[in-house]
């Protein structure tokens, strides 16, 4: 696998990426692959590189580049988690693979891990007929539910009473409430407290982020949009008993979606255990997947009988 560190830009952000490409030249154009990263997440994680290691492997060009405002990649309001923001940022993404001589602008899909990561690579390829098929791993279905979950009712009671009125502050001040990323906007396990998945960029990632940020995971919604994908094929894969993206959540995506779709759950491991404990099986049905569903025929044929 070679890497090799590009830019481009989102409107007007400059954004940083890293792009893994295949040893040699057999297969090129190569089929493209593009990942935003997952809630809190930046580009450099170690599990994000083992699966471009597997993916390179099988012949596969893989992008993955930090949002606006996060890692090494420009953007004024740092640290802030906004879906729509970064739906632009990969669709910018797929268009800079487009550019590349070495990429087949016609075989393009998208990839997602954890959270809004899982959710994003499915609401941009329901959006963007450029996209051949898409992979959400431990995605969210729902945003307002996936905060839900992670608080008692009376809980969440307060906590949309104080949306609100962060709302009411920001048009009267112009400023809203910064809060604990972990605590305030997500809730984080007790696993998080101890994983060490992210230890390599958890120093990079921002403890705080403006409420606001809340406010637009409540208006996130990947499951209203789901079933724009077909004919084109999803793959989603979950844990059961997540306590960090409920396996609900990747259910309801696969149920709504139309065919081609296909739903993995792996049982006896956790949200963040399973990058150790399966990653083999995980990125072999990956690669089986892609392998499968990321082409492109000039002649297309349907007939119904």
């Amino acid at each position: 696998m070679k890497t090799e560190i590009v830019t481009f830009y989102s409107e007007g952000n400059k954004l940083s990426g890293v792009l893994y490409l295949p040893d040699g030249d057999q297969g090129k154009p190569w089929p493209g692959i593009v990942q935003g990263p997952g809630f809190l997440g930046l580009k450099d994680a170690k599990h994000y590189i083992m699966m471009f290691e597997r993916l390179c492997a099988a012949g596969y060009a893989c992008l993955c580049f930090d949002d606006r405002g996060w890692g090494e990649s420009e953007g004024k309001d740092r640290g802030w988690v906004m879906p729509q923001w970064q739906l632009e940022d990969i669709r910018n993404g797929i268009t800079y693979m487009q550019t590349r001589a070495d990429v087949d602008p016609n075989r393009i899909a998208t990839y997602g891990s954890g959270g809004t990561g899982g959710g994003n690579a499915i609401y941009v390829a329901a959006i963007d007929p450029r996209v051949k098929c898409a992979v959400s791993y431990l995605g969210i279905s729902n945003g307002r539910d996936w905060l839900h979950s992670m608080r008692r009712e009376y809980e969440w009671v307060d906590y949309l009473k104080r949306i609100e009125e962060n709302r009411k502050k920001r048009v009267l001040t112009g400023s809203g409430e910064v809060v604990s990323a972990r605590e305030e906007i997500m809730v984080q396990t007790p696993e998080r407290q101890t994983t060490t998945v992210k230890k390599e960029v958890e120093a990079k990632i921002p403890q705080q982020m403006p409420l606001a940020c809340a406010e637009a995971l409540l208006e996130y919604s990947p499951e209203d949009v789901v079933q724009k994908i077909s004919p084109r094929a999803t793959l989603f894969i979950a844990v059961e008993h997540d306590a960090v993206t409920p396996e609900e959540q990747s259910f309801r995506l696969y149920e709504k979606a139309g065919e081609p779709k296909k739903l993995i759950l792996f049982r006896q491991t956790t949200h963040y255990g399973i990058y150790n404990d399966y990653f083999k099986e995980v990125a072999g049905a990956v690669v089986d997947f892609y392998n499968q569903y990321l082409k492109y025929h000039k002649i297309d044929i349907r007939e119904s009988c």
